[in-house]
């Protein structure tokens, strides 16, 4: 599985703590938001909320990681864009629901308020909870196959309630735009393996070849 960490400028502390815990995992992962000590971009939730849209989008991840002081913003700016199904996670027991029952591809967390002490081994038994088995397989088991169907059901509303995500990017701020395309590490996303090659295609032509 592929992770992208979309870290923001108000938890850019918490980066090295994210990245130290996803290590558990044995997943494939990518710091491309902000790190402790950068201050070349500041990248807010509305920045990263896209970023991991395009990724997720893109297919270029699988899961996104991300989040702000409380989560909530990250949350919700991550989804406004369609092909995001991003859930707050606080503690571990939110992290093996989501994943079971949800099923989505994307975790805001808190990494401010409410972070405190051990904050770090919170972040590991998350990780370790949240990847403990396949996503999307529902809980309990007598609920699976109804909830199999809703997280389906689901999809298929976000594609009605969603304008194509190519039609999105040639509308939003063009500053919102420019920032994140300063991102060389994201820049890089873009141009690697994906698996939407039209999407990719028409990023690369229109935003990277100015």
């Amino acid at each position: 599985m592929k992770i992208a960490v979309v870290s923001e400028v108000s938890a850019r502390d918490k980066n090295p703590y994210i990245m130290e815990a996803l290590k558990q995992t044995g997943n494939e992962v990518f710091n491309i938001g902000m790190e402790e000590g950068n201050f070349d971009l500041e990248l807010t939730y509305i920045h990263t909320g896209l970023m991991a849209a395009t990724l997720l989008n893109l297919g270029a991840v699988d899961i996104v990681v991300g989040g702000c002081g409380t989560g909530e913003g990250f949350m919700i700016s991550a989804m406004q864009y369609p092909e995001v199904f991003c859930g707050l996670i606080s503690e571990p027991l939110d992290a093996f629901l989501f994943g079971q029952i949800n099923g989505g591809n994307c975790i805001s967390l808190a990494l401010n308020k409410g972070f405190g002490w051990a904050g770090d081994i919170s972040l590991k038994y998350i990780f370790e909870k949240l990847f403990t088995s396949d996503f999307g397989k529902g809980y309990p088991k007598t609920r699976e196959e109804s909830q199999q169907k809703s997280r389906k059901m689901l999809c298929e509303i976000s594609k009605c309630t969603h304008k194509d995500f190519k039609d999105i990017l040639a509308i939003i701020d063009s500053d919102i735009l420019s920032a994140v395309m300063k991102s060389e590490k994201f820049k890089k996303m873009i141009l690697g393996e994906c698996k939407n090659k039209v999407l990719q295609k028409f990023i690369i032509e229109k935003f990277l070849n100015e």
